[in-house]
């Protein structure tokens, strides 16, 4: 079972270092006469360094969201509105990488933007022996770079991981779970990305190798600058991880703040009921409790907020109006979505 602690202090990353911004994504799949919105109005911004976790039960939006950020999803999904600005460390203007085509988005990733597959074994080729497929992405990116050098390259990639050199030759079969996950992040790095999204890279792997992945994450982020958008269902690890969290449900993001805010003062009662389903390291012995219910059911959602069929707190109005995601709480940058959080009767939710 997983523990949480306490979120560490991590210093913030200065302001106006914007990486990434993200303004009303909504995503749908055109399935039938009536299209499925797996997300919808998402909006945020990723500093440059900086680890946004995205934590949400199945189902919630998470891996669509991935998928439009970095352009890999496929019909019947289609991104209808919103924006997804990439801000270059040369100061070039922003470019929304949601109006690329094919071939002009190709130009950023590896480069730009990379990503990190929740199963390593089927990111990478079976058949390609773990340097060639390290010296294919380096050569892509590099027309100047020799065979040699990029096998070279790739050694210092897998020393990264804390992989040893001589196991370039090796098969993707030949590595462990952990190995093989270590192996797809230092392949994501392999053009000195500025942003990498991870899709629960650490699904796959043992608790131990889990906590050697994160560690390693955090000291290359540390060496390296770059930002990372972290997906997981697991919200406990990263309250351990992130700088800040956003939690998904129903395709939207109800809850968003730094990692010390949501674990010490949650708005939302999901994002509560999230934190409150793991048992922390130190605190007397409880009875824990899940959320009860299932989550929404995306073709048929119900009137107002999706959560209120299975929340506790579920008060007047919860079941007509959609609550807006505003400011809440001392802390700058600390929003939720939930009625409960009205100071003056009124928090401009919508009615559906």
């Amino acid at each position: 079972m997983t523990v949480h602690a306490e979120p560490k202090h991590r210093p913030l990353i200065p302001a106006g270092q914007t990486v990434l911004e993200v303004r009303g994504l909504t995503v749908e799949y055109a399935t039938g006469a009536d299209p499925v919105r797996a997300c919808s109005d998402i909006s945020f911004t990723l500093r440059r360094g900086e680890i946004l976790g995205v934590a949400g039960e199945s189902g919630s939006g998470k891996s669509t969201l991935i998928t439009a950020l970095t352009r890999l999803q496929r019909p019947p999904a289609v991104t209808t509105a919103g924006e997804i600005l990439f801000h270059a460390r040369d100061g070039a203007p922003p470019v929304d990488l949601a109006a690329l085509d094919g071939k002009q988005m190709r130009r950023y990733r590896w480069t730009a933007l990379s990503v990190v597959l929740q199963s390593a074994m089927d990111a990478l080729n079976p058949v390609m022996r773990i340097g060639a497929q390290f010296a294919d992405v380096l050569r892509a990116h590099d027309r100047a770079l020799n065979k040699r050098a990029a096998w070279a390259r790739a050694a210092e990639l897998l020393g990264l991981v804390g992989i040893s050199e001589d196991r370039i030759r090796d098969y993707p079969h030949q590595l462990s779970g952990g190995m093989r996950q270590r192996a797809a992040i230092a392949l994501a790095l392999a053009c000195g990305p500025e942003l990498v999204v991870m899709d629960e890279p650490t699904t796959a792997v043992d608790v131990v190798m889990q906590r050697q992945i994160l560690a390693q994450v955090l000291r290359l982020r540390e060496e390296l600058g770059f930002a990372v958008v972290f997906v997981t269902h697991d919200l406990s690890l990263l309250l351990e991880l992130a700088d800040r969290i956003a939690v998904m449900y129903a395709g939207r993001i109800v809850e968003v703040g730094e990692a010390a805010a949501i674990y010490g003062s949650p708005k939302h009662p999901y994002t509560q009921g999230l934190r409150d389903s793991f048992p922390p390291l130190h605190a007397p012995l409880r009875d824990l409790h899940g959320i009860p219910g299932t989550p929404s059911d995306l073709r048929r959602l119900p009137p107002g907020c999706p959560f209120h069929p299975r929340c506790a707190r579920r008060t007047d109005g919860c079941d007509e109006r959609l609550p807006l995601l505003l400011p809440v709480g001392p802390e700058p940058g600390h929003e939720a979505a939930c009625l409960l959080n009205e100071t003056d009767g009124d928090n401009g939710g919508e009615t559906r």
